[in-house]
């Protein structure tokens, strides 16, 4: 169970909430023994795979103001990158040079992300320590986050250090689906009339 997401998150004015409202006890199960030292929460296989396998997701950051901004990232799938148990990367691209993420992290580096399988109703929160590498600072390390046969010019990477993450329950998240998973979800439809199609044209050559 990862613990430390909740351990993090969780602040003293929340615990009473939480009590007051009947769910107390059930999280505090969850989060074990507070007085534990708890180490960040390891990405399992499960979610790398899940990681993996996604073309987007939303970054939480925070102004110098403290002013919160979520930011939509996206690429093909598989450029959010798993480096180890507890660190993910991506490589980053000219984009409308407005730097808004990039000096958020740099003057306050912990961030949210989310990350959505609407298809299949899941979602994936991770709340991580940021960093940002440029090109030339770390040309092997950014070449590294590069999609494969993408064609596009990185300028820099962003590094997030997982600290916790956690499965969130699927009841609201309503579905969705790309272009990608309707064409997978029609290809026995397509076979089928493909099918279908080869025994019209094979009974039109019959002689009548």
């Amino acid at each position: 169970m990862a613990r430390n997401y909740l351990r993090t998150l969780f602040t003293d004015a929340m615990r009473q909430l939480q009590a007051a409202d009947g769910s107390r006890d059930a999280y505090a199960r969850m989060e074990g023994d507070l007085d534990d030292d708890l180490q960040p929460d390891a990405l399992t296989p499960n979610e790398q795979e899940f990681i993996a396998a996604r073309d987007s997701f939303y970054l939480a950051s925070v102004t110098e103001d403290g002013w919160p901004y979520v930011q939509h990232r996206g690429g093909p799938a598989g450029f959010l990158k798993v480096l180890d148990a507890n660190r993910i990367g991506m490589a980053d691209f000219r984009g409308n040079r407005q730097h808004v993420s990039t000096a958020n992290i740099h003057a306050e580096p912990r961030v949210s992300l989310f990350l959505m399988d609407y298809a299949n109703r899941r979602r994936l929160k991770i709340i991580a320590r940021a960093s940002v590498v440029t090109r030339e600072q770390e040309p092997h390390l950014v070449s590294r986050l590069m999609p494969d046969g993408y064609k596009a010019l990185p300028e820099r990477a962003y590094l997030y250090d997982v600290v916790g993450w956690e499965w969130n329950c699927p009841q609201h998240i309503t579905r969705r689906f790309t272009e990608a998973e309707i064409e997978q979800l029609l290809q026995p439809l397509v076979a089928e009339r493909n099918r279908l199609r080869t025994q019209l044209d094979a009974l039109k050559e019959q002689p009548s």
